[in-house]
């Protein structure tokens, strides 16, 4: 059998969700995935990217990365999504994005997608669950088929115990508060391993 092929789509203003989205790519590899990496499309104005330093430096840094497009979402049979948190919902960048995706829900080529979700914010209870339950919502549109972490492996309570998806908190300097990298990896070995499942039993 073919190997999974993952998309990991995520957006970052300040590099957060784009270090979550590697480490989704390192697990993803690790478990022999097929892996893409790529980036919602920024639409906020230059203004308020040049007034945060930090926000222009991720772009900055993150340039070469491919802007995500309907078709990757065709060629992907797995997707994790690693957003931020804003006001308790996903960022407007990403349901642009999201609201883009109608031709191919219209011809059913989003059925069946195995799907997860990552997110973060400044605190713990900034809407992290409510993020990832927020595109949940679309992917059940999809008819996707979504797999959550649950709390299916001990790693998980170190990384703050969410079963919707990995979430993490930001300090003041931008820094993790919690330690999520083995969540994120568990999170993707268990989004590729469904995946595969759901791909062996098509063929």
């Amino acid at each position: 059998m073919t190997s999974v092929k993952l998309a990991v789509i995520y957006y970052s203003s300040t590099g957060t969700n784009y270090q979550l989205a590697k480490w989704a790519e390192d697990g993803a590899k690790e478990n022999g995935a097929e892996v893409k990496v790529l980036k919602v499309p920024e639409t906020a104005p230059q203004e308020a990217i040049d007034s945060n330093p930090a926000w222009k430096a991720n772009i900055e840094a993150t340039k070469d990365v491919p802007e995500v497009t309907v078709d990757d979402l065709e060629w992907a049979d797995a997707i994790i999504f690693s957003v931020p948190t804003r006001f308790g919902n996903m960022p407007g960048q990403v349901k642009n994005f999201l609201d883009s995706t109608g031709g191919l829900w219209f011809k059913g080529k989003l059925v069946n997608k195995v799907v997860s979700a990552m997110t973060s914010a400044q605190n713990p209870h900034g809407g992290q669950e409510i993020t990832t339950l927020s595109l949940y919502t679309t992917m059940y549109h999809w008819g996707a088929i979504v797999v959550a972490p649950g709390y299916t492996d001990p790693v998980l309570y170190a990384a703050g115990g969410n079963p919707y998806g990995t979430s993490v908190s930001v300090d003041q300097d931008g820094k993790m508060v919690e330690d999520v990298q083995g969540a994120v990896k568990h999170q993707t070995k268990r989004t590729v391993t469904v995946a595969e499942w759901v791909k062996k039993g098509n063929q």
